[in-house]
């Protein structure tokens, strides 16, 4: 019946677009990294108070993504990734232009929403795909998050260094506007909606302002303190948040409702797994992938003493792996299955890692990073697919959202414990000037050893948590399949 109702010239389509999405998303976040510093100087703020550029983005993403999944599975995806494209579409429009440094936190919150597109878009398209062709064209989607890097960081880091960062969001408008228009002229509704479902408002809210509290804590928890009341009570009150949130949401499920945190899609084992799987890997990749870029830009002998530039095109090999990988484990995963695919990326990027902890010369250290970007291209794309091949298209938006916020909750784990480790061992250099002596602190190689050892850990850990799924895809399903038909069923 699926392959009846597929329609290949708008399935491709479908995949086009959202690829293209995907890349002008990484875009316009992936050139904002390198811009930091220059957005301090501008605005006259300090580089902790910056970061809120970054963390505000992150933590509005978290507490929405939940929420956009689920009414895209009652009310349809195409409409809510239609309004989802366009308050994107309006938020990097003017964040460019803004004025100050409040105007342009409240527009990159608003902008977070952007977060809740990759999950919609995979939904999409296994709506669209028959079974057998999902794997590929999941794994091309995750492809483009290493074309986006490819893009973004050299060009955002040109555009930047010579233009100035706003004229980075300014390149940008075109494109995004463009494909909001795309998104809503050309893309059909989906064909599985439940309007006659009442949303559960109050649990959405009692999930995303504990969520939001986590995520900004974390984020800020290096330049507040991480022993100080504010970051202390901010994660504490998320933290216990959370239990009237479970204990509200578990008596709206069993008295028929529809929980926006459902604990019932949780429970399965491959939903859970690759919950578990992307959060801890989230961890070392965020973690490690700072740490190298600090080594890319800390001065020699303690780095490579690269610019902002130099560090942007130094990162494309790390792209470059992904999306080479990304189409192989397209074109391999339907034969060999999930699991080994997920085991042997989780793998391969711990041996980049491994070997990056040993602070090997700079042609070595490229080689790693296309290592560790090949790795995290199989395991990605093996591990959406093991979600969104083992949940009902019902319940495809939430799986896929609830996927992500796991994911963003790692990563905003990750950066502060990068930062964390790197502040620990530290060299100190004098410069002598005219004006006196100058004291700088940098990273030392025993810091960037123990972050890259650390991301190792966090996906060897990946690895075994994979081992516990159920295979469901492969020859081996087929085995399987093919040994529980009894006689009669034949």
């Amino acid at each position: 019946m699926e392959e009846q109702t597929y329609d290949k010239k708008y399935a491709r389509f479908i995949l086009a677009l959202f690829a293209m999405i995907i890349v002008a998303v990484m875009y316009v976040e992936g050139m904002l990294t390198p811009s930091l510093p220059s957005i301090a100087e501008g605005f006259h703020i300090t580089v902790d108070q910056v970061s809120l550029v970054l963390s505000t983005y992150l933590l509005t993403g978290v507490a929405l993504s939940p929420i956009v999944g689920k009414l895209a599975d009652l009310y349809g995806k195409k409409k809510m990734m239609s309004i989802v494209m366009l308050i994107y579409a309006g938020a990097v429009s003017v964040t460019g232009f803004s004025p100050n440094f409040t105007f342009m936190v409240i527009s990159r919150a608003v902008q977070g929403v952007g977060l809740t597109i990759m999950p919609l878009g995979m939904a999409m398209v296994r709506e669209e795909f028959p079974r057998k062709m999902v794997p590929r064209a999941q794994a091309l989607i995750s492809g483009m998050f290493g074309v986006g890097f490819a893009v973004s960081l050299p060009l955002g880091s040109f555009i930047s260094n010579y233009y100035g960062w706003r004229m980075t969001y300014h390149t940008a408008i075109p494109f995004i506007v463009a494909l909001a228009i795309l998104t809503l002229w050309k893309v059909k509704e989906s064909r599985y909606r439940r309007p006659d479902v009442k949303v559960d408002y109050v649990g959405a809210i009692a999930l995303g302002v504990p969520l939001a509290l986590i995520v900004l804590a974390m984020s800020e928890g290096s330049s507040w303190g991480w022993h100080s009341i504010l970051f202390l009570g901010m994660a504490i009150t998320g933290i216990v948040l959370l239990i009237p949130m479970f204990i509200y949401e578990r008596h709206y499920y069993h008295h028929g409702g529809e929980a926006i945190f459902d604990m019932k899609l949780l429970s399965k084992r491959n939903v859970l797994i690759a919950n578990i799987s992307l959060t801890i890997s989230g961890i070392g990749m965020y973690l490690s992938m700072q740490a190298l870029s600090y080594r890319f830009e800390t001065p020699e002998p303690y780095g490579f003493g690269f610019s902002i530039l130099e560090t942007g095109i130094s990162m494309v090999a790390f792209a470059a792996g992904m999306i080479v990988f990304s189409i192989v484990t397209g074109k391999l995963i339907s034969r060999t299955g999930i699991k080994p695919l997920a085991i042997a990326g989780s793998i391969v990027s711990a041996i980049g890692f491994f070997m990056l902890s040993a602070s090997p010369g700079l042609v070595m250290t490229l080689a790693d990073e296309a290592i560790i970007g090949s790795g995290m291209a199989i395991m990605n794309a093996s591990i959406i697919n093991l979600l969104v091949l083992s949940v009902e298209a019902r319940d495809m938006g939430l799986a896929t959202s609830m996927n992500s916020t796991f994911r963003y909750i790692g990563s905003s784990i990750g950066a502060p414990i990068a930062g964390t480790v790197l502040s620990l061992y530290t060299a100190v250099d004098v410069v002598h000037s005219a004006t006196g002596n100058v004291i700088f602190s940098f990273p030392d190689a025993t810091a960037f050893k123990y972050a890259f050892m650390i991301g190792a850990f966090t996906f060897v850990i990946s690895a075994f948590v994979v081992l516990l799924s159920k295979e469901v895809l492969g020859r081996r399903m087929e085995v399987v399949k093919k040994s529980t038909v009894t006689p009669s069923e034949e």
